[in-house]
């Protein structure tokens, strides 16, 4: 078995799971909760911490050399009154729905690159979805009251 391929078993795995767990559970226990938020804090220090940093402030390294300083991600609940935007947060994330009709975004179409990653074929859009998700909810986790 190849690596892509047990990692792509894997993930499909995660994805399952967590898509149960939504879907049929009254709600997710905290060892479920702890092992998506795991997964998210993975992909937060891969890909994100670059620009938003290792805090979620919007300091990383590149912020300083980009033209529009990236939002501190611990805030999005206080600037959403109270609610923390997880379907706004995810499409940003994605960023494959949204329309460009409003110019360039700062911000890397992730799901494109996770697609890709992942092998560009049409089931790999499952594990997009998981990888997502788990950054969603992680972003979701370090929100300052």
């Amino acid at each position: 078995m190849t690596t892509h391929t047990t990692r792509h078993t894997l993930f499909a795995t995660l994805v399952s799971c967590f898509l149960t767990l939504i879907c049929l559970s009254p709600g997710p226990s905290l060892a479920q909760d702890q092992v998506v938020i795991t997964n998210g804090y993975r992909e937060y220090h891969q890909y994100c911490t670059v620009c938003h940093g290792k805090e979620g402030k919007g300091t990383g390294p590149m912020a300083e050399m980009l033209k529009q300083q990236p939002s501190d991600l611990t805030q999005l609940t206080k600037k959403n009154g109270g609610q923390y935007p997880f379907w706004r947060v995810y499409r940003t994330i994605d960023g494959r729905d949204e329309v460009m009709a409003h110019g360039p975004r700062p911000m890397p179409l992730w799901g494109a690159h996770f697609l890709i990653e992942e092998g560009g074929q049409p089931l790999d859009n499952n594990l997009v979805l998981g990888r997502i998700l788990s950054l969603v909810y992680y972003l979701e986790s370090i929100q300052e009251k």
